[in-house]
């Protein structure tokens, strides 16, 4: 996808407001790559497809009536920022735990005056208190039969998990089944032909007995 294409897929699935403020959340986000490497230098200059649309599209996977998300994981704020500027009747907590990013990040939602629902949680994931949540995403946080368990506490019946991978998403699908049970789909990417994204409702963990 080139730039071109990511700002002509975005143009029908956001208001013209939302995409000023995606605008400013480019802005910030370069402006900050000469203090601490946010994203990979050579992702810059296709910082719309490889980043924000790659972000965006986990919207229409989830549900509409989503009224928390919670982010492992967020980094420079994907795909955390760009789903709560996209969902606004949502609350979302990013999950960071190193210093510059965390303060980074509160830069952000207090810059694109989204900090009355967005929680910056500067901590690791194994400290954060349990909630239910009704999104789980993360986007390079851990391989999948890492990530469940040491997230699962976050999830209720209805959580639907989105989680954008490369090209090891049937790899790490197939490592974590024989622990791990529920509907789970892989999404192609609409950014990359060889990233999809693994998608999934009603996880829960394997009775033993029924391991393989």
């Amino acid at each position: 996808m080139t730039e071109d294409e990511a700002r002509a897929w975005l143009e029908p699935h956001v208001p013209r407001g939302t995409l000023d403020r995606l605008e400013h959340l480019v802005d910030l986000i370069i402006d900050e790559m000469s203090r601490q490497n946010l994203i990979a230098a050579s992702t810059a200059d296709h910082i719309w497809a490889r980043h924000i649309v790659d972000s965006a599209q986990l919207v229409p996977l989830a549900p509409q009536d989503a009224t928390r998300w919670i982010d492992l994981g967020s980094g420079a704020g994907f795909p955390g920022i760009v789903v709560a500027l996209m969902m606004p009747g949502l609350h979302m907590t990013l999950v960071e735990s190193r210093r510059k990013r965390i303060d980074f990040l509160q830069y952000i939602a207090d810059s694109l005056d989204i900090a009355d629902r967005v929680t910056v949680a500067g901590k690791r994931l194994e400290m954060l208190d349990a909630s239910a949540q009704d999104v789980i995403s993360a986007r390079a946080f851990a391989p999948l039969d890492r990530l469940l368990p040491l997230a699962h506490r976050f999830s209720h019946g209805g959580t639907h998990w989105l989680l954008p991978k490369g090209r090891s998403a049937a790899s790490e699908l197939e490592a974590a089944t024989g622990s791990w049970q529920g509907d789970f789909r892989i999404v192609q990417s609409l950014t990359d032909p060889e990233a999809a994204i693994i998608a999934a409702s009603q996880v829960q963990p394997r009775a033993k007995r029924d391991r393989r």
